[in-house]
C-alpha cells in the first residue's frame, strides 16, 4: 500500500487525459463527460472547449477520481498517447497493494528468462510489450511506426535478429527495472499467460525459471484456474514479505542489554557485556539466512576459541545457559531436540537463536507507561533464505489462564506479521515430554525448510 496521498498525481493525470477530449466536438464533449464520470460540463455557450473541460476538472470530486481514471482507460483511448495511457495506469494504480520485486531481484529475474523462452510467438510477445510498456511516442497507427522507436528497435534487435538482446537488455530499454511495482508485478504475472504463450509446457517453464527470484521477494507465480484450457497463473504472496537484512541481532540473553549509540546517525550499536551475558552478531546477513556454520565461525573468531569442535560445543553451551534454567523447560526441550534431530545436518541448517531482542527502551515499563514496547524478546528466531523470519514460542498456562496476558500474546503476534515475521506458537504441554515432542518438531521442522526453501544436505559432513 502507499504510504503517501496520491490523489495529487492522480488528479494531474486524469487532468492531462480530459483535456484530450478537447479534439470532440461541443456536442460531444455534453454526452461523452458523463459518460466517463465527469461532471456535467457547462452550457455549450458558456466558453472554449478548454474552458468547459476544466470546469468539469474543477468540480470533480476527489472521491470520484479512481472511477474517472479507470472510465476513461476502458474507453477507446484514441484521444490517449501511449504514454498518456501509462501514467493514468500508474497514478491510479499507486494507491493498490502490489507486490514489491526490487530493482537487483529484477536484473536476477532477467537473466533467469531467456528471449528464446518469452518470445514464444512474436506477434503475441509483441502484444503483451504494447499493453505494458510505453513502445512509440505517439499514438500507434495501423500501418507503421517510426523507426527510431523502441518498437522499431524491439523488431530489428529481438524479432528479426535473435541474439541482438538478451532479456536484460530488452528489460532495460523498456524500463522494467525503475517501473512502478505494481506494473512490473502485472508485466511478470503476464508473462505467464495463455494470450502469450498458448503452450501449457512453457508456461511451467517460465514459472519455475522465475519463481527462485520471485521467492526473495515473499512472492511466486502460482496457477489458480485454467484459462481456455491452459494454466493460469497469479503472482501471490508468499506470505509476510521478507524483511530487510538484520543490522543488530541481539540474542542469549535473559536480562536487559546495557546497548549505547556509536553513532545514533547510522543506527550504530555497541553492546556493553561480555559474551558471557549477551552475544552480538555484527556480521552481514546474506541470502541464505544464517546457518550454524556461519553463527560458529563468527563465535570461534568472537572468542579466540581454537578448534571447530570446541567452538561447536562452547557455541551450544552458551545459548543452553541464556534459557530458562528449569532442567524441564520445554523451551530447553525444543533447543535440544532440534540439534538431536538433526544431528550432522545441523551446520549446514538455519540456526535456532533463543532470547532474541525485538525491543530495547532504555526506560522501563513503569516509566514509559501506555505506550510500552510489551513484547522485548522472542524465545526463538531463525533467519531462513530470501530474508525470511520464523519466530518460534513457547506458551505456558499463563499465556491463556490471564486475559490481559493473551490479549498481549494476540496483539505482539499481529505487530510481528506486519512487520514480516511468521509466528509459529507451541504449548508448552506439546514440548514438556521429549518423546512426545521429538515426533512432532521432526514433522514441523521439515514442513518448515520445505516451505520456505531450506536446503537440507543429502550428505551432511561432520
Amino acid at each position: 500500500m502507499a504510504d503517501h496521498d496520491t490523489t495529487p498525481l492522480l488528479r494531474e493525470r486524469v487532468g492531462q487525459a480530459v483535456m484530450g477530449l478537447g479534439s470532440h466536438s461541443h456536442r460531444d464533449l455534453t454526452a461523452l463527460c458523463p459518460q466517463l464520470g465527469l461532471p456535467q460540463p457547462p452550457p455549450q455557450d458558456a466558453g472554449t472547449k478548454h474552458e468547459r473541460l476544466q470546469a468539469c476538472l474543477t468540480d470533480l470530486a476527489d472521491e470520484d477520481l479512481p472511477t474517472v481514471a479507470r472510465l476513461l482507460l476502458a474507453s477507446d483511448q484514441a484521444f490517449l498517447t501511449p504514454a498518456q495511457r501509462a501514467g493514468l495506469e500508474d497514478a491510479l494504480w499507486a494507491g493498490t497493494p502490489a507486490v514489491e520485486i526490487p530493482g537487483r531481484l529484477r536484473r536476477e529475474l532477467a537473466r533467469a528468462l531467456g528471449l528464446d523462452l518469452l518470445v514464444h510467438r512474436p506477434e503475441r510477445f509483441e502484444r503483451l510489450l504494447q499493453r505494458w510498456w510505453v513502445l512509440d511516442d505517439d499514438v500507434v497507427t495501423l500501418f507503421a511506426a517510426s523507426p527510431h522507436s523502441l518498437r522499431a528497435r524491439i523488431q530489428r534487435h529481438v524479432f528479426r535478429n535473435p541474439g541482438d538482446w538478451s532479456t536484460e537488455d530488452l528489460f532495460e530499454q523498456l524500463g522494467a527495472f525503475e517501473a512502478p511495482h505494481p506494473r512490473f508485478a502485472g508485466f511478470v504475472e503476464a508473462l505467464t499467460s495463455a494470450d502469450t504463450v498458448p503452450d501449457a509446457a512453457v508456461q511451467q517453464r517460465i514459472v519455475e525459471a522465475a519463481n527462485p527470484f520471485l521467492a526473495q521477494a515473499g512472492a511466486r507465480l502460482e496457477q489458480t484456474g485454467l484459462q481456455d484450457g491452459y494454466p493460469h497463473f497469479r503472482l501471490l504472496r508468499t506470505g509476510s514479505a521478507p524483511g530487510r537484512s538484520p543490522k543488530n541481532l541481539v540474542f542469549a540473553s535473559s536480562a536487559k542489554p546495557d546497548i549505547r549509540f556509536l553513532s545514533a546517525v547510522d543506527n550504530d550499536i555497541e553492546v556493553l557485556q561480555g559474551l558471557d551475558e549477551v552475544l552480538y552478531y555484527d556480521r552481514p546477513i546474506g541470502p541464505e539466512g544464517l546457518r550454524w556454520h556461519e553463527l560458529q565461525q563468527w563465535w570461534q573468531h568472537a572468542t579466540g576459541t581454537a578448534g571447530d569442535a570446541t567452538a561447536k560445543t562452547t557455541l551450544y553451551n552458551r545459548l543452553m545457559a541464556c534459557q530458562p534454567d528449569e532442567n524441564d523447560s520445554p523451551q530447553i526441550h525444543l533447543f535440544r531436540l532440534y540439534h538431536r534431530i538433526h544431528g550432522r545436518h545441523i551446520p549446514h541448517l538455519p540456526a535456532l537463536l533463543p532470547e532474541v531482542w525485538l525491543h530495547w527502551d532504555p526506560r522501563t515499563v513503569r516509566q514509559r507507561g501506555t505506550d510500552a514496547l510489551l513484547r522485548h524478546r522472542m524465545d526463538f528466531l531463525m533467519l531462513l533464505p530470501n530474508g525470511r523470519r520464523v519466530v518460534l514460542e513457547v506458551d505456558g498456562r499463563h499465556h491463556y489462564a490471564n486475559a490481559n496476558a493473551y490479549t498481549d500474546t494476540v496483539s505482539s503476534d499481529r505487530d510481528l506479521k506486519l512487520r514480516g515475521y511468521d509466528v509459529f506458537r507451541f504449548a508448552s504441554a506439546e514440548l514438556s515430554n521429549p518423546d512426545r515432542a521429538d515426533p512432532l518438531l521432526r514433522r514441523f521442522f521439515t514442513d518448515l525448510f520445505d516451505r520456505y526453501e531450506a536446503p537440507v544436505p543429502n550428505n551432511p559432513q561432520p
